[in-house]
Formats: structure tokens, C-alpha cells, sequence
């Protein structure tokens, strides 16, 4: 649903539903979530048929998928991994290579912070 227009935007709120939110028996079972999320749906083109209130698509390429998933898990995975790994080999201190390998991603969520407008143009989504 559409919560407001911008001039290069559109702010919609989305619910976000778990896989089996749908299935018959979710209201039994606690595994079932879903919340309410609010997107902003960046450089929408010709926004004039739309109004606040109105039911919308909200879509994600599968390329903007893939980078999104890369960029906070594949990376941060393997950056993990080859710290922990350097770092016992080196030092054979499993305590001193757990904390080396987590305080690793400190510069790399920095720089994702740093770059967060230019990573908020590249995964965008749009309107169907």
C-alpha cells in the first residue's frame, strides 16, 4: 500500500510474511511471523497514477537479489572464514582466531556503511 509520493520516490508499506504464514495450520504454530515493513521504491518514473492508499507490486530483480545476498553474507562468510583460519594457523589460539575473524568484519561493515547511498541505487526496487 502506498504510504506517501516523492518526487523520486515512493514510500510503501509492505507486510513480510514468513514461507509458511500461508499454510493451514500457521495459527498453531508459533514458526509463522510476518510484520509490517515500509520501502522506498526509488526512482518510480511517472508516479501521477498513483495516490496514497493504493495497492501496489513491489518486485526485486533476481541480479539485485544475488548482490544484496552476496554483499551481507557471501562476503562477510568468507571473510570470516579466511581471518579464522589465517589466524589459528599462525597463532594455533582458537580464542584469539575466533576474535580476530569476527573483529575482521568491523572495516567491511564499515565500508558497506560508508557506501550505503550508492548500494541503496543499485538495489532498488520497483513498481510492477
Amino acid at each position: 500500500m502506498v504510504e506517501s509520493i516523492g518526487t523520486d520516490s515512493v514510500r510503501v508499506r509492505i507486510l513480510q510474511t514468513s514461507a509458511c504464514a500461508a499454510c493451514q495450520v500457521a495459527s498453531h504454530c508459533h514458526a509463522s511471523k510476518s510484520k509490517e515493513k515500509i520501502v522506498d521504491v526509488l526512482n518510480t518514473g511517472d508516479t501521477s497514477h498513483l495516490k496514497v492508499g493504493d495497492s501496489v507490486v513491489v518486485c526485486a530483480s533476481t541480479k539485485m537479489a544475488n548482490r544484496a545476498l552476496l554483499l551481507a553474507f557471501g562476503i562477510p562468510f568468507l571473510i570470516l572464514v579466511c581471518v579464522l583460519l589465517i589466524v589459528l594457523r599462525l597463532t594455533s589460539e582458537e580464542g584469539i582466531a575466533a576474535i580476530a575473524a569476527i573483529l575482521a568484519l568491523v572495516p567491511y561493515y564499515g565500508v558497506l556503511y560508508l557506501y550505503r547511498d550508492r548500494i541503496r541505487q543499485q538495489l532498488s526496487f520497483y513498481l510492477e
